[in-house]
């Protein structure tokens, strides 16, 4: 009986344990190249349809521009639909700076750069992500 117990306790943690390895998500590689200058930072945020343009992501990374170029990573995302945006913070200070008419001062850009002028639309920014790793660019 002792045996039994031992066995299936044994395959319970095996089962266990690779159910905890398939639940490992996904890798998200993002490149922006031709950033105006190096000062400050690129901020980047991960978002599903509830979270975009309503508040902070369900990941949110940064990247130190060199030479006009950043790559960052987002890590462990389970398989969906999801959008990225993402801007030049040029005077660090972790915000989006605006003109008085509401006009962005700092560029930005979002996943398949898509061509808008008005606000970011989670609609032509989406993007599926499968059972593998992916890799885009983003242009400001």
């Amino acid at each position: 009986m002792k045996t039994v117990s031992l066995i299936i306790a044994m395959a319970l943690s095996v089962t266990f344990i690779n159910a905890q390895e398939n639940q490992k998500g996904q890798t998200i590689t993002i490149t922006i190249n031709d950033i105006k200058s190096n000062d400050g930072k690129v901020l980047l945020s991960l978002h599903t349809e509830n979270t975009f343009m309503k508040e902070p992501g369900i990941q949110n990374t940064q990247g130190k521009i060199i030479d006009g170029k950043v790559i960052v990573t987002f890590d462990n995302v389970v398989p969906g639909t999801y959008a990225i945006i993402a801007f030049h913070d040029s005077n660090d200070n972790n915000n989006m700076d605006f003109e008085a008419n509401g006009m962005p001062k700092e560029s930005y850009g979002m996943s398949n750069n898509p061509m808008s002028f008005g606000p970011p639309e989670y609609a032509t920014s989406k993007f599926e992500l499968e059972n593998e790793d992916l890799e885009m660019n983003i242009t400001f």
